[in-house]
């Protein structure tokens, strides 16, 4: 019988267009709180269908009006090293949906480079770690995420970290460079384990039957290195939100249907 970790929560929403929009209500809630008290928070954005989902509802809700944006600091978890308008890439894809609707500072938005920047993957990859490391704290050289957004691929991947290959091992570097990505496109640069584990909340969103089995195994406290959305965690919380047609394998006793 599976051992199920009771530091994961799962939040089921009816569909994927709800679980947007509830994650996203959710997310602006929490800020607008968060600024009303003088509180930074660093937040690092995920991309995928879902992730950008969460973005454009955020970027449609009213309540975005009330968030103190000067207050928060957007990264990415990880990114598809392309030229900047590049379909695939995140920042692309998070500008469209909400960046660019809000009245954030430009300085505050921590993108990773891009292919016309005039550098190479290893050297993009670290002038992120650079970047990261200008906002580290004492203990550690980035800084404390408040939540960590991240989807979860078919297979358990999580930023751009794959099952079984390299970078999942890696704990001292913030930031790697993915080469030949088992998914396209084949050049990335993402953050690590201990960066995304430092977070104060980690919140994976998933949406779709194809997802399920990735959570359940998740959930079941499968191998980093073969599903590594099980080695996902929050310092604080650990929040799963799911749509129905991926909750097939939840067990009853991890659904939070008051978060």
């Amino acid at each position: 019988m599976a051992v199920f970790s009771t530091e994961k929560r799962v939040v089921i929403s009816a569909d994927a267009g709800t679980l947007a929009a509830a994650v996203a209500r959710r997310f602006l809630d929490r800020l607008v709180r968060r600024g009303a008290a003088g509180k930074t928070s660093h937040v690092a954005l995920t991309g995928g269908h879902i992730g950008t989902d969460v973005l454009r509802a955020a970027g449609a809700d009213p309540r975005r009006e009330d968030v103190d944006w000067t207050r928060v600091h957007f990264w990415w978890g990880d990114e598809r090293f392309v030229p900047r308008d590049d379909e695939e890439r995140n920042e692309r894809a998070a500008r469209q949906a909400l960046l660019d609707h809000i009245a954030v500072p430009p300085e505050n938005v921590h993108a990773m480079a891009s292919t016309e920047d005039g550098l190479d993957l290893d050297a993009a990859a670290q002038a992120y770690a650079d970047e990261l490391a200008r906002f580290g704290t004492d203990e550690q050289a980035w800084p404390t995420f408040w939540v960590c957004f991240l989807g979860v691929g078919p297979d358990g991947h999580i930023a751009s970290l794959f099952p079984d290959r390299a970078e999942i091992q890696v704990t001292d570097r913030s930031v790697v460079a993915v080469r030949d990505s088992p998914k396209p496109p084949a050049d990335r640069i993402t953050l690590t384990r201990p960066v995304i584990n430092s977070s104060r909340c980690v919140w994976m969103v998933l949406s779709g039957v194809d997802k399920a089995a990735a959570l359940g195994l998740a959930l079941a406290g499968a191998s980093y290195d073969s599903v590594p959305a099980a080695g996902a965690k929050g310092q604080k919380r650990t929040m799963l939100f799911v749509d129905e047609a991926a909750a097939q394998h939840v067990p009853p006793e991890l659904i939070d249907p008051e978060f």
